[in-house]
């Protein structure tokens, strides 16, 4: 048992539109994921037989994405029946969670080659397809919030207004993250972690939610996405400054990294770029609910022992604009490190993919940068966040 755990690589689909008319559609989840499995595999040179697990993070587990889709997938990309898949849920941070469980595994000496994975489809597995005609909640969880729990969209709204968040500030940050993603694609940056996707109607190369040429005066003009009269008359502190372009956007897709121990990368002659250095999850408020990276970001550096002034990259994912302000204003980070590439609210947010998105952004920024420390960190359904460091090798 070495204590370490290394991750090789990391790719992805291109991030498409999650609905009828995505590019992606027609594709089934299971293919999608295991289309990014082989993809990984065959560009490492690794043979498929050495995977001692694979970990998926799964969001929305209903439908043609139920019944274990990491097992499924495993077995449709040809892979030995002797190869292993679980499938985790924590919303949002699903595939992250997937990357801690793959570390966690290879660290404690379990296992030395992991799979750390994600996928949605969130055009054929539409978000709540998982509590369709079902009580989620049930007596006790109502009892303890007894107006309801909220949408994440009303969260964002309330977190924009505790932290005096207007809608120029959203729109701005929005404008942002649209600009800095499509000055990356155009520079070919986002090549090494694409790879592409065939489908009936073609081969799919590029995400399709960037918006090239996108400004904060057009953004400007869209109203407010989550208004609604009963909600205004229990937050009347909200001020209705969310709308569809500072939100993430629905979408699909699918992600893949290899985490090995140093002995796994010994014996397969891998050169792995990065080593998981902490990673850690917290719960938080359920209400405000999107606030979890701030204490997460926290528990994560001072378990890895470090500042925030060491790091080279930050990556929050942009489930709205106020929720990466919001850590913002709290940390002080420069905002050249944060989300430099841009996030969400751009490539779009396949819930259960976007922490292997994220995993592929951060590596792809350190070595772009030369910098050595990188933070993920997202928030969760629930009030929950992942936080991972890594240090690039």
């Amino acid at each position: 048992m070495d204590g370490t755990a290394l991750v090789v690589d990391a790719i992805r689909t291109p991030v498409c539109r999650g609905r009828p008319d995505g590019a992606l559609q027609g594709v089934h989840p299971v293919d999608l994921l295991a289309g990014v499995l082989e993809s990984l595999v065959t560009r490492l040179g690794v043979d498929p037989g050495e995977v001692d697990d694979v970990v998926a993070g799964c969001g929305i587990p209903a439908r043609e994405q139920a019944g274990n889709i990491a097992r499924h997938a495993v077995l449709a990309a040809g892979w030995p029946a002797s190869v292993p898949g679980m499938t985790v849920d924590r919303k949002c941070g699903s595939a992250q969670q997937a990357l801690h469980l793959a570390a966690q595994a290879v660290a404690s000496g379990a296992q030395d080659v992991v799979v750390a994975c994600g996928v949605e489809m969130m055009g054929t597995v539409p978000m709540r397809a998982d509590r369709q005609g079902a009580d989620a909640q049930g007596p006790r969880l109502r009892a303890r919030w007894p107006e309801g729990l909220v949408h994440q969209g009303i969260s964002a709204e309330l977190i924009a207004a505790k932290w005096g968040l207007t809608r120029e500030d959203c729109d701005h940050f929005a404008a942002r993250s649209q600009q800095r993603a499509a000055a990356t694609r155009a520079a070919g940056l986002l090549e090494r972690q694409i790879v592409p996707v065939a489908t009936e109607r073609g081969t799919v190369a590029a995400d399709e939610g960037i918006r090239e040429g996108t400004t904060p005066e057009g953004l400007a003009r869209l109203r407010p996405a989550f208004l609604d009269e009963a909600t205004a008359a229990r937050f009347p502190e909200i001020r209705w400054v969310v709308t569809a372009g500072s939100s993430s956007q629905v979408s699909d897709g699918a992600a893949a990294a290899l985490v090995v121990s140093e002995r796994g990368a010994r014996r397969l002659g891998l050169e792995p770029r990065a080593r998981v250095v902490a990673g850690t999850v917290v719960g938080d408020d359920p209400i405000m609910m999107l606030t979890g990276p701030i204490p997460a970001t926290g528990k994560v550096l001072a378990r890895a022992g470090l500042q925030l002034a060491d790091l080279d990259a930050i990556e929050v994912n942009e489930a709205f604009a106020s929720v990466v302000l919001a850590w913002q204003a709290e940390y002080g980070a420069d905002p050249e490190l944060l989300n430099a590439w841009g996030g969400a609210i751009a490539y779009g947010h396949p819930v259960g993919a976007s922490g292997g998105r994220l995993l592929a952004t951060l590596l792809d920024v350190l070595d772009h940068r030369d910098g050595r420390y990188g933070l993920v960190t997202m928030c969760e359904g629930g009030g929950m966040a992942n936080a991972t460091v890594l240090e690039r090798l």
